[in-house]
């Protein structure tokens, strides 16, 4: 990636040595140190030079006179940072006289050699040069220099190194001159006003807002408080036309609250309209976790029931979710009436037969698993469970489909089947099939990603009659326009009314994130445990060598070495927690609450294989750790048994181990049970999982044995639970053929084209043999010191199993007997079947019979463990979470749990994290999303940075971009930046962490001699695969690594804030107190392809300043401090001072529980200006002291009032006596600012803005803002030069009215 060229002035490139005299006709010529020379027409002004004679006796004494002559500039000369820099005076042939127009310019680059290099470049109305381009001489050659009027012909990049200009600062309100930050060091003349840059000057928004239904005048209010994004909440829902047929009494008794009856009309309204292709329009319900989904959904069935669509079909992710839609259609009163039936305990044939009881009418719920099953005994017509509810419910049929947790339909990809899951298609196949049907999808996550649309295809977003005819188009235009993009569709989607998403609010629920210190003998082990898979990893890649193991084989052996590495660090980092968890869940019981421990994976497939190795005997509980590290040497390290290759050798004949091993007795497992998803502890975003799965291809002879076969219920989503040939067995029947071609005759003419495979010897197969076993006792020695299983330890030391409710995806469990005796038992009881195990665990804990719950989250999909104000136990919850999903909406779902509606109290929030710095990282994410969600109203706090998530995001284009170059830097392909190494890091920080990303599979290293030569591995910018690689270094290593990747971004963003390419998605234009004014609103309406709305232009003027009588009352408010007060500034600045109010601001947000440091946290204070207000950054008093001096109040009052009258309609430049670069336009330091605001219905006029305002040089800046008359706005900003092309173009097509 090339750097941009900042936009410059060509009378910026100026220099502390100047020859010669220089004509105000003439161009200047720059000379560079390398011999290089730059020829830039001068540019014609009409400001007399005593202007510039002026600016230069103003100059501090302590600055070079850089200008020796008058010269005619837009600006005094800055300071230039090259030295030996030479200004000539005669141009070359052929360079033109720069005339301010916007016309491509021609100029001339003189090498080393004296070559003139032709560049062009282009300049704008502010006299800015942009797009400098390298023109090729063949190309200048054949056109005349002074005539580009048609433009120029095609143009190679300019080398960035040939000019290196000052940065600039571009605004909404475009480019502001930062060429005091070029010098590394700020310029005394400028540090007072690059400070007032407004390049921030827009800060973060509150994320949620406060929800009520505006348009429904009826229904009970919701018994907890909801909340909606600050975004959605700026658009309003269409009115309402739809007549309910629910019976009186639902808005009087409060069965459904005003929120679920507003969902209820709206989907009911949605469906009523047919869509452009002639399918019926759907309906999107994104409430959050615990809002009631449930009883909306049964309230939708229930009014469709009384309209006479007596057949419904529901799916979601559990068959225990039966129970609460049963319980939901009770609440309203429909349980009498509809009957609630599970799909699996249906038989395959006619629902409506008398084998299955004649369901003629009601609700069939099914889960996502049931409904892609098939049969391997009945007959083709009713094979399929798909074809089996089609002939239910009729082609014809205009009932409704519920997708509940519609997310995990997600991965369906259009135009590429093979990468698409069997759910994805089987849910966008059931709905071509019955088009007529009223479909709402229901999920809080359903929306987050463009990509994950694709099965949403009722919305009306893409297709015939919108602006994107395919899906694909809909999702390249929404993800190349950032961060806001999503946001926009679901304003979109709300203002259409076919969306709506409210979440509970957090505003009560406590968190704080608790940070475990490994103990020096834990993280020994740990780092033990990094060098032995280091040394594995060496020693496969010997012995796939020496086995001369193919390509095909070794990634199927490199990928499940990946996934095993994976597993066993995650599985240590519980491991090391678990004993705190246990003193936290004990101190809170004895104190009255009841605790929830979320884990994801449970280890079970681990104790069962222990239990089979050892013939059912336990000593101890089982270390899933040391099983995942030793099943994986036994079973894929390529080498065979020692007594198998003995055996080949005397036989010659291949015979599959498990071909020679007698029968085993399999227990029967349940194949209907869906919760059942956790026993091996994958993790579906687990970037190396995914690659096993796409990577692992059957073999010819598997292929041809699985022809014919029907599958049964679950499809095959773990390869290595399919019928086929195991690791050793494979490596066995490779040795075989290569014996079997060494016995074959040498053949008399071999063709030399064909490569030949090199002989396998015997000494090198003993040799592998020799690896493995060395390994396997090195294994044996670490797994004495690694931790046992993490929920069988947790259950035994919280009292066992008549103190703890588990509910998670395991059949079984080990138990404690005794001190040495343990004992592996069933958790299925007597009386109850598996499937209702974890229904009656549930029932449990919320009587109060236990008041310890562990959940999986495999198995805790829709369960509700709240405080409910219905059931007995309403003790306060503490939900302890021992792993957290790399996902802050994926945690919210975990959490959504025990934060639910009609709660007693409100819970409490606990992450327990390692000292690993990835980890606490993701803490913090998760931290920082909850306390977003309860920050309703947090004053001035709004312009701190602690709004700011996008510092706590990585996985983005900014993370990976960083990524890259770390990589690059550690293998040597870049400048190591130093600064950004940790100060406690002990040893060579570059060959340390290099060699260690060589041992993770991120680097690869070659070594010749002493000299070792690091390689890029492919995909080295994929942060998730990087994010579970590291966890393989040593302790010390990997906190060094990661903290030196966030340097380096935190560096990236700054430059890239300061260059105005930074994406902050949707801004809070309003965000520091600002005063908003409505002046003029144009609505221009048209039709869309569900109905009609309205795009709406808005004009507002911004009133930012704080007069001195606001600054002095907040002053006496809130300063508390000695430090705090006015302060203004220790040297005056072109003979002018400022005031400004410091208070005590919130620094870097210490959510983190650590042991108190020794070193004084430092004092950050935040700033408020006269003109600006408060600012988005924030200052440490360190900083503020060495500029400013704190004064008394009365003695700020002149300074302050003078720049808060000044400013009124002046911009800084002009404050500060500086010529301002865009006189006509510019807005820097403005207290009062104009906005033109583009919001409303978007999506199907998208490009037609996103065309016009980048054709004006300009960036596509989404804002929010809320009127003084409590009116929220969020749109496009459209800057002034473009308002009437844009009013003109919007006119076009559609109907306009104004408020003026």
């Amino acid at each position: 990636m090339k750097p941009p060229i900042a936009r410059m002035k060509p009378s910026e490139i100026t220099t502390n040595i100047l020859t010669g005299t220089q004509n105000l006709d003439s161009t200047i010529q720059i000379q560079l140190e390398n011999g290089a020379t730059i020829h830039i027409p001068q540019v014609p002004v009409t400001t007399a030079t005593t202007i510039a004679a002026k600016s230069r006796e103003q100059q501090p004494m302590g600055m070079p006179q850089v200008c020796q002559q008058p010269l005619t500039m837009p600006q005094p000369c800055q300071q230039f940072p090259m030295t030996g820099v030479k200004v000539q005076r005669n141009p070359p042939a052929g360079a033109q006289e720069f005339n301010g127009d916007q016309r491509p310019r021609l100029i001339y680059v003189k090498s080393a050699t004296g070559q003139n290099i032709p560049v062009s470049f282009m300049t704008g109305p502010d006299g800015l040069i942009t797009q400098v381009k390298r023109l090729p001489p063949n190309e200048v050659s054949r056109t005349p220099a002074n005539r580009f009027t048609n433009g120029l012909p095609p143009l190679e990049p300019i080398t960035p190194k040939i000019v290196q200009a000052p940065n600039t600062c571009t605004t909404m309100h475009g480019p502001v001159n930062g060429a005091g930050y070029f010098c590394g060091v700020m310029a005394p003349d400028q540090a007072v006003e690059d400070e007032e840059v407004d390049y921030e000057e827009i800060g973060v928004a509150e994320t949620f807002a406060e929800y009520w239904p505006t348009k429904l005048k009826q229904g009970m209010p919701h018994p907890d408080a909801v909340v909606e994004t600050a975004t959605l909440s700026s658009v309003e829902l269409p009115d309402i036309t739809y007549d309910l047929s629910l019976p009186a009494h639902f808005q009087i008794a409060g069965s459904l609250s005003a929120l679920q009856l507003e969902a209820v009309i709206y989907a009911c309204q949605a469906h009523e309209r047919i869509l452009p292709s002639g399918e019926r329009a759907g309906f999107l319900l994104g409430d959050g976790a615990g809002v009631g989904k449930g009883r909306a959904i049964a309230g939708i069935i229930y009014n469709n029931y009384l309209k006479g669509r007596k057949r419904s079909l529901w799916i979601s992710v559990s068959n225990d979710l039966k129970f609460d839609a049963e319980r939901d259609l009770q609440d309203i009163g429909a349980g009498t009436r509809i009957k609630v039936v599970s799909l699996n305990k249906l038989k395959y044939c006619r629902i409506d037969s008398e084998e299955n009881g004649r369901f003629r009418k009601g609700v069939i719920f099914c889960t996502y698993t049931a409904l892609i099953g098939e049969s391997l005994t009945a007959s083709s017509k009713y094979q399929a469970r798909l074809r089996q509810l089609v002939q239910w419910l009729g082609h014809n049929f205009q009932g409704v489909i519920v997708f509940d947790e519609c997310h995990k339909a997600k991965n369906l990809t259009m135009g590429n089947a093979g990468k698409s899951t069997k759910t994805g298609t089987t849910v966008l196949e059931l709905q071509k099939l019955l088009p007529l049907a009223r479909v709402v999808y229901a999920s809080a996550t359903g929306a987050s990603e463009p990509k994950n649309m694709a099965y949403m295809t009722r919305l009306g977003l893409w297709g015939p009659g919108t602006a994107y005819a395919e899906f694909v188009d809909f999702v390249y235009a929404v993800e190349r326009r950032g961060i806001g993009a999503m946001e926009l569709v679901a304003m979109d989607m709300k203002l259409r009314g076919t969306y709506i998403a409210r979440q509970l609010s957090f505003k009560d629920v406590t968190f704080h994130i608790q940070e475990v210190n490994m103990q020096p003998s834990f993280t020994n082990v740990y780092n033990q445990a990094a060098e032995l898979w280091a040394d594995i990893s060496k020693k496969f890649t010997r012995a796939c060598q020496l086995m001369n193991v193919d390509n095909r084989l070794q990634k199927i052996i490199t990928c499940q070495f990946w996934c095993a590495h994976q597993r066993f660090f995650r599985n240590l980092c519980i491991a090391s927690k678990v004993n705190t968890v246990v003193k936290m869940t004990r101190h809170a019981v004895r104190h009255g609450k009841a605790v929830v421990i979320g884990l994801q994976s449970t280890g079970e497939s681990r104790t069962l294989e222990n239990l089979e190795r050892n013939n059912g005997k336990l000593t101890s509980f089982v270390s899933t750790s040391t099983m995942i590290i030793q099943s994986f040497v036994e079973k894929h390290f390529p080498a065979p048994r020692r007594e198998a290759f003995i055996e080949l050798l005397s036989t010659g004949e291949f015979v599959p181990e498990t071909r020679s091993q007698p029968p085993r007795t399999k227990k029967p497992r349940p194949t209907n049970i869906d919760w059942m998803e956790d026993v091996d502890g994958g993790d579906s975003e687990d970037s190396d999982v995914e690659i096993l799965q796409e990577r692992w291809p059957p073999l010819p002879e598997e292929s041809a044995k699985g022809h014919g076969r029907k599958r049964r219920g679950r499809p095959p989503t773990r390869t290595d639970k399919a019928e086929r040939l195991t690791m050793q067995d494979r490596i066995l029947m490779h040795l075989h053929g290569n014996m079997q071609a060494a016995r074959q005759p040498e053949a008399s003419e071999v063709d030399p084209s064909v490569p030949q495979q090199p002989k396998i010897t015997e000494r090198d197969v003993t040799r592998c043999i020799l690896m493995k076993e060395k390994l396997l006792a090195r294994v044996e020695e670490l797994g004495r010191l690694l931790p046992p299983n993490t929920l069988d330890k947790l259950i035994s030391k919280l009292g066992g199993t008549s103190k703890v409710a588990e509910m998670t995806g395991r059949r079984g469990r080990v138990v404690r007997l005794g001190r040495n005796d343990f004992r592996y038992e069933s958790r299925v009881e007597e009386d109850i079947s598996m499937d209702l195990v974890n229904y009656r665990e549930k029932q449990r804990f919320m009587e109060g019979e236990k008041f310890v719950a562990i959940i999986s989250e495999a198995a805790s999909s829709g369960i509700s463990l709240q405080s409910d104000k219905r059931v007995s136990n309403q003790r306060r919850r503490l939900h302890i979470t021992l792993e957290l999903p790399w996902s802050a909406d994926r945690a919210i779902q975990q959490f959504g749990r025990t934060h639910r509606s009609n709660q007693v109290n409100s819970p409490e929030y606990v992450f327990v994290i390692t000292n690993l710095a990835g980890e606490r990282r993701f803490a913090s994410t998760v931290a920082k999303r909850l306390e977003s969600l309860g920050a309703l109203t947090q004053g001035d706090r709004r312009a701190t940075d602690a709004r700011d998530l996008s510092q706590f995001n990585i996985d983005n284009s900014i993370g990976r971009h960083t990524l890259e170059h770390v990589m690059q830097q550690m293998a040597g392909d870049r400048q190591l930046t130093t600064k950004h190494i940790p100060d406690s890091f002990v040893g060579n920080f570059h060959e340390d962490c290099a060699t260690a990303l060589v041992g993770v599979g991120l680097l690869s290293m070659r070594q010749d001699n002493d000299r070792k030569t690091f390689t890029v591995e492919k995909d080295c910018n994929n942060i998730t695969k990087f994010l579970n690689r590291i966890l393989g270094c040593r302790v010390e290593i990997q906190n060094a690594i990661f903290k030196f990747f966030l340097g380096n971004m935190y560096s990236l963003i700054t430059q890239m804030k300061r260059t105005g390419r930074y994406d902050l998605g949707i801004l809070d234009l309003d965000a520091h107190g600002a005063s908003v004014t409505s002046v003029k609103l144009m609505l221009f309406t048209r039709e869309h392809a569900t109905g009609t709305a309205a795009t709406e232009l808005h004009t507002v003027k911004v009133e930012r300043g704080m007069s001195f009588e606001q600054a002095l009352a907040k002053f006496h408010r809130e300063a508390k401090d000695s430090y705090e007060g006015f302060y203004i500034l220790k040297q005056k600045k072109r003979n002018k001072n400022t005031a400004v109010l410091c208070l005590n601001g919130q620094g870097p947000s210490t959510l983190v529980t650590r042991k108190e440091s020794s070193t004084p946290s430092p004092v950050y204070l935040q700033l408020y200006r006269p003109n600006t207000g408060p600012q988005v950054k924030i200052e440490n008093l360190a900083s503020i002291s060495l500029r400013y001096v704190l004064v008394s109040p009365e003695e700020a009052q002149e300074y302050w009032q003078h720049q808060y009258d000044i400013c009124l309609d002046k911009c800084s430049h002009v404050f500060w006596s500086r010529l301002c670069p865009n006189p006509n336009s510019c807005e820097v330091g403005l207290r009062v600012r104009t906005y033109h605001v583009l919001s409303g219905l978007m999506l199907p006029i998208w490009g037609r803005i996103e065309k016009i305002i980048e054709r004006n040089g300009r960036k596509i800046q989404i804002i929010r803002v809320k009127t003084d008359v409590n009116k929220k706005i969020v749109g496009t900003v459209v800057p002034s030069s473009v308002y009437n092309e844009l009013v003109e173009d919007l006119s076009a097509d559609s109907m306009v009215s104004s408020n003026q």
